[in-house]
């Protein structure tokens, strides 16, 4: 136990802010430290709403798993799924349906660690520490084969993650490697940091400084990665804009246009 222990703090790295830890910092979670606050508070400079900015992606979470779920969607990929935290993709899953199955992928240890904590008493759910990037070795996971059924719908979530992602990285080639081992009916969830304005074309600009990762892609250059794929109203928009629970407002702040998002099916 103690090897272990010690095993995985040497994992981590508290010399550079992660983006798990990073977005922990921003949902006001406790699973982060100095390296990360230190960036988020650089990122506040340009986006002083990049906290609620986080709770609207937090949102749009929940909204799409439900019309997953809504359609008979009972099982779930969360690629680049980080830090747990309140209403995951699995409670608002199993809130639909107990029987629903998800699967967790980040490459952060402090996702394995704390997710395998959470999730010690749900044997519909695991959590994987891989990188998105090797779809490979994530579908040919026992765990991965354990509870998802490739013969029935997935739902293939990336949730935030698809950004940080660099074009020579091929994102969209990722994408299509995940929804080629899935079958039709099977619906692909996006949201993505958007080249909306000036402030986020300075904060993708913070974001490349000190992560390293963090492109803010177009509009068009987003909707592109729902080519092949029934894209479903309202299209590829800003997250607060995406089927709502209620009322939006007219005009949209550049914190509401920092991301958007998009669900499309496979036909």
């Amino acid at each position: 136990m103690d090897d272990k222990w010690h095993e995985w703090k040497a994992s981590i790295d508290t010399t550079r802010p992660s983006i798990a830890r990073a977005y922990d910092v921003v949902l006001n979670g406790k699973d982060n430290f100095e390296v990360d606050r230190a960036f988020v508070a650089e990122i506040v400079k340009v986006v002083p709403e990049i906290y609620d900015v986080a709770t609207y992606n937090r949102e749009i979470l929940g909204r799409g798993v439900r019309f997953m779920a809504g359609q008979g969607i009972t099982q779930f990929i969360d690629l680049g799924s980080g830090l747990p935290t309140v209403e995951n993709t699995h409670h608002v899953a199993q809130r639909a349906n107990p029987e629903s199955r998800v699967v967790y992928v980040d490459n952060d240890p402090m996702v394995l660690a704390h997710g395998r904590a959470l999730l010690a008493e749900d044997d519909r759910t695991a959590v994987l520490t891989t990188d998105l990037r090797d779809p490979s070795a994530i579908l040919a996971d026992p765990a991965v084969r354990k509870l998802i059924d490739f013969d029935r719908p997935v739902g293939v979530m990336l949730v935030g993650i698809l950004h940080h992602l660099h074009d020579d990285e091929d994102p969209r080639g990722i994408i299509e490697r995940y929804m080629a081992a899935v079958p039709s009916g099977s619906y692909l969830f996006v949201t993505h940091f958007c080249d909306s304005s000036q402030d986020a074309r300075d904060a993708e600009k913070k974001f490349l400084a000190l992560l390293g990762t963090g492109r803010f892609r177009t509009p068009e250059e987003i909707t592109a990665f729902f080519d092949g794929f029934e894209l479903l109203d309202p299209g590829v928009v800003p997250l607060p804009l995406w089927r709502p629970d209620g009322p939006t407002p007219k005009d949209l702040t550049v914190g509401q246009r920092l991301m958007y998002g998009g669900l499309a099916r496979k036909p």
